[in-house]
């Protein structure tokens, strides 16, 4: 009996050791940022940065890995005490609840093995979301809940439009206020359940993206399988998502998807984190028709900062890829999506956003053009969307 007391007492203390060490060093080596903070900029571009009244960023994964978002971290993008160093209004958590193994741009099955399945285990998450997308997907929005409600008052959950108009005002004579808004990454999450789509919202949800890396039961992913459009539960699920008010992100999606949601949506789209191929032509990125249908409906457009959405060398490529919007269809429908903290590389973390603004200011963008890309787009679409 002592020996099986003993062999358990070993277990448990290697289970807890794994817990402490295991997810920090996984988010370490899959989130580096290639130049570490500090970041120099140039003292015009400093002070433009300065003048900036709404900066947001449309794509943040930080709840994956078990941080506590209100602590600075030292690895890793983004936290609540980095947003407020880099003068961040609003940043949108996105939940990722399954990714395949062997996870690649090209071609992906859904059957593969789950590479956050071990993570949940690590991580010291309870058996009931070991193997339940829906319940990690709730598991993390409680956590996002739970960071808000540490701050107590300076920072605010973003549900409504009601809420939107309080940190704007509450940033007027306090920048130390931070939003926060809920997305997920890939429908699959709701496992196939209107009711599943409910509780999301319930919980705090409000945009989703139809599909990541592999097909699921709304349709064809651009990196996935079949390449098909919606299926007749996508069609339910989009139009209930419009009736709820939940924002979708075509990021990930086929071509047909995008096709089929434009077609179908009475609401203007979201694409978070993208590139687009007029700057490097892959299967994740827009196409010039695709981004001329999205801003004819009125959506937004987020360009992402690592290499495989905009190429090596990162920063003059996102430059080159905002540039490439504005010039396409106008710099009303171009923005950050950074895709921070979801398994790629960075130059910078989201201390580092002036050097977007430098970057900008080199490529000839007025200040209100700046402006705009920088915030000024999300806080204008969200204030006209968000019900």
């Amino acid at each position: 009996m002592k020996k099986t007391f003993l062999f358990a007492g070993v277990i448990l203390a290697l289970y807890l050791a794994g817990i402490a060490f295991i997810p920090p060093y996984i988010e370490a080596q899959r989130n580096p940022v290639t130049q570490s903070s500090p970041y120099s900029v140039s003292l015009e571009a400093r002070q433009l940065y300065g003048r900036l009244d709404f900066i947001a960023d449309l794509h943040c994964d930080a709840l994956l890995w078990g941080r506590d978002l209100t602590q600075r971290g030292s690895r890793g993008h983004v936290d609540f005490p980095r947003m407020r160093d880099s003068n961040v209004a609003l940043e949108m958590f996105t939940i990722v609840s399954k990714s395949p193994s062997g996870q690649n741009m090209k071609k992906n099955s859904s059957d593969t093995f789950d590479n956050i399945t071990p993570l949940t285990i690590a991580k010291g998450e309870g058996p009931w979301n070991w193997f339940s997308l829906i319940k990690r997907t709730l598991s993390q929005s409680e956590a996002l809940s739970d960071f808000v409600e540490k701050e107590e008052g300076n920072a605010i959950f973003i549900r409504s439009k009601k809420e939107l108009e309080q940190l704007i005002e509450a940033r007027m004579s306090n920048k130390e206020v931070i939003g926060a808004m809920l997305g997920i990454e890939g429908g699959h999450a709701i496992e196939g359940s209107l009711e599943n789509l409910e509780k999301v919202y319930q919980a705090g949800v409000r945009m989703i993206g139809p599909t990541h890396f592999f097909d699921n039961e709304f349709g064809g992913s651009a990196h996935g399988e079949n390449n098909e459009g919606l299926t007749e539960f996508g069609k339910s699920a989009i139009r209930r998502m419009n009736e709820l008010g939940i924002f979708i992100d075509l990021a990930h999606s086929s071509p047909a998807i995008v096709d089929d949601v434009l077609d179908l949506s009475t609401k203007p789209v979201i694409i978070s984190h993208t590139g687009v191929r007029g700057v490097l032509d892959s299967q994740r990125n827009l196409s010039d028709e695709q981004i001329r249908k999205i801003a004819d409906k009125g959506g937004i457009i987020g360009i992402a900062f690592f290499d495989g959405a905009v190429g090596s060398p990162e920063l003059p490529n996102i430059i080159a890829s905002i540039k490439y919007v504005r010039d396409l269809v106008g710099v009303r429908y171009v923005a950050l999506g950074s895709d921070y903290d979801g398994s790629v590389s960075v130059p910078f973390d989201i201390t580092g956003l002036p050097l977007i603004v430098e970057g900008l200011m080199e490529s000839g963008f007025t200040e209100e053009e700046i402006r705009s890309v920088m915030g000024e787009n999300v806080k204008r679409f969200l204030l006209e969307n968000l019900e």
